[in-house]
């Protein structure tokens, strides 16, 4: 086998490994969230802790991407990706067999755990493996997985609780994972960043920083914007996370430094990410819920009709990523954005309790469009805007913001719900869902102009010398 023939046979080994991980650990976010009925009923539990097996998974998985990005730059990307693979699988089993609520809350954190350390390594090692020339079009698949598991999400989850029962949300993660873990190790080629070291203080500062937002996000709606731990938990991750701005801004060698930031095109892409993920993760999780509870659809069919908008990556997004190729990733990702928020605008004109299918086309099409046109060059446009030995802290420093928008998307647009509408009635879900997925379609939209920031087509960041990212094959 000669080197291009060999090259090209890795690349295509790593954009199958990195995207069916990829959709695993994205899949997890909103997967439960059709389930919880069946999870209540076979384990129990209250409304709270219901909401904490979605919850729990978020909180570890937002908290630790950076950290997790952090130990693969140090102790090798590939060894840091099986071992978070193994976790995630082995805590996807354990939470199949939970016997208890609070077992399975544990597990699903041990869960976040391992795709936090997963996640965030993907990108780096596509990234490495893929020639520049086609790195585009490559991202885009893998974006388009990464899209295609957010939206599905109440979908798959639906359909196995109500074909199966709901522990084959999580058996469905196992033979996955354990049919990755020899392909990874074997078809993956290990890499470090050059001379990397652990941020002790910026990791104790961005974990505690992260915790505390994402905590008190998660128990806003519930608990209360105002209450005590909810407001204790805001103004200490806020502090926490101000100090890890400083930090970044005046240490020697901090894990994520604040300079990125200075970059147009790495302020602007995780920007429009944060937001993205804060109007769509918001509206998602109250369309979902608005075709079962008030059109009368099972969770099957409901996923059915959403197909037009969460199926469209997969079609659109690898053409996306060619064309992000030939005329560069802002005018690709602003028009995904606009016609994502014009697709969340639509969809918002024909809400009502008896809404027909035909008159909510027109928005899913247009909003999985846009979503595809977005999700392939995002990630390209991340890892092109640092250099190498920078691109895995940059992966979890993107993740993480958008793992952030989207818990500030549930709490958000959930408290604009509950204070215009409720349960009680298919016209008390209506009132209250269209202003939630317009503001929703607002904030996509300035997202849109976050994503104008981004410089339009340049050169790559300027190389570091050849010796200091280091390439190191394994042995077969």
């Amino acid at each position: 086998m000669n080197q291009h023939t060999a090259g090209r046979s890795r690349a295509v080994w790593a954009l199958v490994i990195t995207s069916v991980a990829g959709f695993m650990a994205a899949l997890d976010n909103l997967v439960v969230t059709t389930a919880l009925p069946s999870i209540r009923k076979s384990l129990g539990g209250e409304l709270a802790e219901l909401e904490w097996t979605v919850n729990a998974y978020t909180l570890t998985f937002a908290v630790l991407l950076m950290l997790g990005a952090a130990l693969g730059d140090r102790f090798g990307r590939r060894r840091l990706f099986l071992a978070g693979l193994t976790v995630f699988t082995g805590a996807s089993a354990a939470a199949a067999l939970a016997s208890g609520i609070n077992e399975l809350i544990a597990f699903r954190a041990v869960q976040g755990v391992g795709a936090a350390i997963m996640m965030p390594l993907t990108l780096t090692l596509l990234t490495a493996a893929v020639p520049p020339a086609r790195r585009g079009a490559a991202l885009g698949i893998f974006s388009a997985f990464t899209g295609l598991a957010v939206a599905s999400g109440p979908l798959i989850g639906g359909s196995l609780t109500e074909h199966l029962s709901w522990q084959w949300i999580f058996w469905l993660n196992v033979p996955v994972g354990l049919a990755l873990l020899p392909l990874a190790r074997l078809r993956l080629t290990e890499s470090y960043a050059p001379d990397a070291r652990l941020d002790i203080p910026g990791t104790l500062l961005v974990s505690g920083g992260l915790f505390g937002i994402v905590y008190g996000l998660v128990n806003a709606n519930s608990d209360g914007w105002t209450s005590p731990t909810v407001l204790t938990s805001l103004i200490t991750g806020g502090v926490l996370t101000a100090g890890f701005v400083r930090h970044g801004f005046r240490a020697k060698r901090p894990m994520l430094p604040m300079r990125l930031f200075r970059d147009r095109a790495f302020f602007g892409i995780n920007m429009a990410s944060m937001l993205m993920f804060l109007g769509m993760f918001g509206s998602i999780f109250l369309l979902s819920q608005y075709l079962q509870g008030v059109l009368g659809y099972s969770p099957t069919e409901a996923g059915l009709r959403m197909l037009p908008w969460t199926g469209m990556p997969m079609l659109v997004a690898p053409v996306a990523g060619m064309l992000s190729d030939r005329f560069g990733g802002r005018p690709v990702v602003v028009a995904g954005l606009v016609l994502q928020s014009a697709g969340l605008a639509l969809f918002a004109t024909v809400i009502g309790p008896d809404a027909s299918y035909a008159s909510q086309l027109p928005g899913l099409i247009v909003g999985g469009v846009g979503m595809a046109l977005y999700f392939a060059p995002a990630a390209g446009l991340v890892m092109s805007s640092v250099r190498p030995a920078e691109q895995g802290i940059a992966s979890g420093a993107n993740n993480a913001l958008r793992e952030v928008g989207g818990a500030l998307g549930i709490a958000v647009l959930a408290t604009v719900f509950s204070s215009q509408g409720g349960f009680e009635s298919a016209q008390s879900f209506t009132d209250g869902t269209v202003p939630a997925v317009w503001i929703g379609s607002g904030v996509v939209a300035l997202a849109a102009l976050a994503a104008l920031l981004i410089p339009g087509r340049r050169s790559a960041p300027a190389p570091e010398p050849a010796a200091a990212e280091k390439l190191v094959r394994a042995a077969a």
